[in-house]
């Protein structure tokens, strides 16, 4: 990946991916608070609660990565039939995802891990579970599923966690079937058998895993580079993409392609999940047709972002945003901003004696009603700032074909205008938050709305602010467009 444009491109291109995940889910919960005194009844530490936060993990954030960066995902796993499987069903629905959970009625608990963490830093972690292999019955279950929904699908990623979904005789089936309709094998592993993982197109071991699957020392380039061709030798894998933390990442193919990727990040807050950022943007962009060599380059990149989160967090394409506009790929003043740093400026704009503005859409297949409502909008007050639907926000208000541009795209084409002083990227349905925290001085509509109707108008009139309905100009409809294109066009 030689360019940011290249940088781009492959994101561009991720909702085209089409990706099934297999493995072992868990629910993770997160305690967060802040310890300032020692217990008196042992020489502890005394954690003052603050927040609970509970996610899917294991192959569950494996899959909450993949939606994240807008690839179509399919999960197959085994869930215990208990409250905790409930919730991760819950939490499955939730993110949009396929529920092709299978639920072993059983002895098998819902794996689950608790993680606490004292002012972001991790202080214990504690693990509820059963670990066993699968019954001959449910295993034949996840088989069947899962060859079924592969035929749907370009990448194949095995998550193991060892604990008992992915047995030997489900690996080898999967991995059969696989090769059978031409589809790339990524494995994420776990122990030091990798015979059980035979014929895999990629392996992603980390350090320490490649170290126990091999005995060899992996310290160096030159020493990783060696194990991982000895794991290639002996198990006949297309190429192995060793994580190494802090020194990055080396992918070495079996016709002898070497790549030593540097760590993209200078802070680490938590490196939890970082392998499943890792393989879900590795499975991502090969799926959407990039080679192996950009994928990692990619996957590289989203290590070095999730890592500065806390927690079994998952990246998003918008999280790019700062690498391609460090790199100068958007000429636009870093238009394009988060929350945080958006009121740190507005605040800076108005200490100035500057007025603000705020419009918010889809802008998908920008036309001159969009340059329309923008320059009045512009017009309205001294600095503009433009609320943009996420993708995920879009497919909730146009459907599935929509959009037709990434929110990438976009945000980017918005920030080159000069009628624009700032984009943010919203997940919501409505911008009703964004309003409610930048407190716009106008907010400015089409006038095929009315006051009434209009989101937020409530709320930028109660501290003093307006309301302007700009004028429409007629003719020009994305949603028109589309239609004189094409469904094929979509």
């Amino acid at each position: 990946m030689s360019s940011k444009i290249s940088i781009f491109a492959l994101l561009e291109n991720l909702h085209h991916a089409r990706v099934l995940c297999i493995g072992d889910i868990i629910l993770d919960h997160f305690h967060y608070g802040s310890v300032n005194r020692v217990s008196p009844e042992a020489p502890i530490p005394v954690l003052k609660l603050e927040k609970k936060v509970t996610m899917l993990g294991g192959a569950g954030n494996v899959v909450r990565n993949l939606a994240g960066l807008g690839a179509q995902v399919n999960l197959t796993s085994v869930i215990g039939k208990d409250p905790e499987g409930d919730e991760i069903k819950r939490l499955v629905n939730e993110e949009g995802l396929l529920d092709l959970l299978l639920v072993d009625a059983g002895s098998r608990q819902t794996s689950v891990k608790t993680r606490y963490l004292a002012d972001g830093q991790q202080i214990l972690r504690t693990d509820h579970e059963t670990i066993f292999d699968l019954n001959n019955s449910i295993e034949e279950k996840l088989i069947a599923q899962a060859v079924k929904v592969m035929q749907n699908c370009d990448v194949v990623i095995l998550s193991d966690y060892a604990k008992g979904i992915l047995t030997n005789k489900t690996i080898i089936e999967l991995i059969k079937a696989a090769k059978v309709g031409s589809k790339v094998v990524i494995v994420d592993p776990k122990g030091g058998d990798y015979d059980r993982y035979r014929g895999a197109d990629i392996i992603t071991p980390n350090r320490r895993e490649l170290f126990e699957a091999t005995g060899m020392p992996t310290d160096s380039d030159h020493e990783v580079t060696m194990a991982a061709q000895s794991l290639i030798d002996m198990h006949s894998f297309g190429a192995v993409l060793a994580t190494r933390s802090m020194d990055g990442m080396t992918l070495l193919k079996k016709d002898g392609g070497l790549s030593h990727l540097r760590a993209e990040t200078i802070d680490v807050f938590d490196v939890s999940g970082a392998g499943d950022t890792v393989v879900a943007t590795l499975a991502a962009a090969i799926s959407s047709g990039a080679n192996i060599e950009d994928a990692a380059r990619l996957a590289n990149v989203a290590a070095g972002i999730v890592v500065g989160k806390v927690g079994t967090a998952a990246v998003f394409t918008k999280d790019f945003l700062p690498e391609l506009l460090h790199q100068d790929q958007i000429n636009s003043e870093a238009k394009i901003l988060g929350l945080e740093p958006a009121l740190d400026r507005i605040n800076s704009w108005r200490r100035n004696g500057k007025s603000v503005g705020f419009t918010n859409g889809c802008f998908d297949l920008l036309h001159p009603g969009h340059i329309s409502l923008l320059n009045q909008a512009q017009d309205a007050a001294d600095k503009l700032v433009v609320g943009l639907n996420s993708d995920a926000s879009v497919k909730l208000l146009k459907g599935n074909e929509r959009p037709v541009q990434s929110e990438l795209a976009r945000a980017i084409i918005l920030a080159s205008l000069s009628a624009v002083d700032m984009v943010i990227i919203f997940s919501e349905e409505t911008p009703i938050t964004l309003i409610e925290e930048l407190r716009p001085d106008v907010l400015v509509k089409g006038a095929d709305y009315t006051l009434r109707n209009v989101v937020g108008s409530d709320i930028v009139k109660s501290y003093g602010g307006r309301v302007l309905l700009a004028e429409i100009l007629p003719g020009h409809s994305t949603t028109e467009t589309i239609a004189k294109l094409g469904g094929d066009a979509i």
